[in-house]
């Protein structure tokens, strides 16, 4: 039998679920700010995962993966324990804004501090009430506004475990990423927890296709710490490809941008990806691949200034592997009949 789990002082016991409100601070106009969270505790025993999602708050894509991960009838058999955290910047996914109200980046402030900035304070009250509980965690992002990402995990290959899990997650593209200073990654590492963060799609925007594969993702890891029973069989085996490194391309001018290539896109070195143009069509200037690579992350805005980021290549061995997924991925998912499958 597995043990209590007590989050926010409320106790989880085996075999039940709780909807929980984690108190974190009093607004100026006298009310009470909490995380929303989700607690299931299996009956039987095994790892505590946390999924987290709206660590910035305008990444809205995490909190509907995990909203619909909730809903699956496919929990009712879990082993351990899952702690669902839809929106962790909770001030942000307010007011629709990637950071906090001074100003600071939550994925910026952890492990936190009780009697630091309130983005401190958040960080912390997160790291004792959710990674303290936890065994493993995966937290969900999405690309910067205007910008969308690829499906892809980032995390530290050099862990065999996260190795593991970041291919049994089942996105397209892995990425070998170097942790940041004051990120959530980094200081769920420091712990020596296995960290996954999954990457897809556009902040303030829901896409269909980033969101199925997240909630496929988290189930595959799930499955692969025997939390739940092992999947069916099936035709096709998502094979994750490793990046050997990636480069963005910047524009070399201002203007407006025409792009010519979309996510996903086998791109040669030297490949024109876009033109940059006057308003009135003048002197116009090409954007050229550095690499032959995948684009993994592009601008939507056509409005760019000299030096802004355009575009995200990833370099990798077997280039036609990598597009080949990325189109098995769209082609499976986008024709799936129901958004909440299991």
């Amino acid at each position: 039998m597995a043990d209590d789990l007590v989050v926010a002082g409320t106790c989880v016991a085996p075999g039940t679920r709780a909807s929980l409100q984690i108190p974190v601070a009093r607004r100026y106009t006298a009310n009470e700010v909490f995380l929303p969270a989700h607690v299931i505790n299996g009956k039987r025993p095994g790892p505590r995962l946390f999924v987290s999602g709206a660590v910035h708050g305008d990444e809205i894509n995490g909190t509907e993966i995990i909203r619909r991960l909730l809903k699956l009838p496919a929990l009712e058999n879990l082993s351990g324990a899952l702690i669902a955290i839809p929106i962790v910047n909770v001030y942000g996914f307010a007011a629709q804004k990637r950071y906090l109200p001074d100003r600071r980046d939550l994925n910026r402030s952890f492990p936190g501090s009780s009697s630091g900035s309130l983005a401190a304070r958040l960080a912390h009250i997160f790291m004792a009430e959710v990674v303290a509980k936890s065994t493993h965690g995966i937290d969900l992002h999405t690309g910067a506004l205007h910008r969308s990402n690829l499906p892809q995990i980032r995390a530290c290959l050099d862990d065999p475990e996260t190795l593991r899990l970041a291919r049994a997650f089942g996105a397209p593209v892995i990425m070998d990423s170097a942790l940041r200073d004051g990120s959530l990654r980094e200081a769920v590492r420091s712990r020596s927890l296995p960290v996954l963060v999954y990457e897809a799609g556009e902040a303030l925007r829901f896409d269909e296709v980033s969101i199925r594969a997240g909630v496929q993702g988290v189930l595959s890891v799930m499955r692969a710490l025997e939390m739940l029973p092992a999947a069916e069989p099936s035709e096709r085996v998502m094979e994750p490809f490793v990046a050997r490194g990636s480069a963005w391309v910047r524009a070399p001018s201002s203007g407006i941008l025409s792009t010519r290539v979309r996510l996903g896109a086998k791109v040669e070195a030297g490949e024109i990806l876009g033109e940059i143009s006057d308003p009135l069509g003048d002197a116009a200037v090409n954007v050229c691949s550095p690499e032959t690579g995948v684009v993994i992350g592009r601008i939507n805005l056509p409005l760019v200034n000299e030096g802004d980021a355009l575009f995200h290549v990833a370099i990798f061995k077997r280039v036609e592997g990598v597009v080949a997924q990325v189109e098995a991925l769209h082609a499976d998912l986008v024709d799936f009949p129901d958004p909440d499958f299991g």
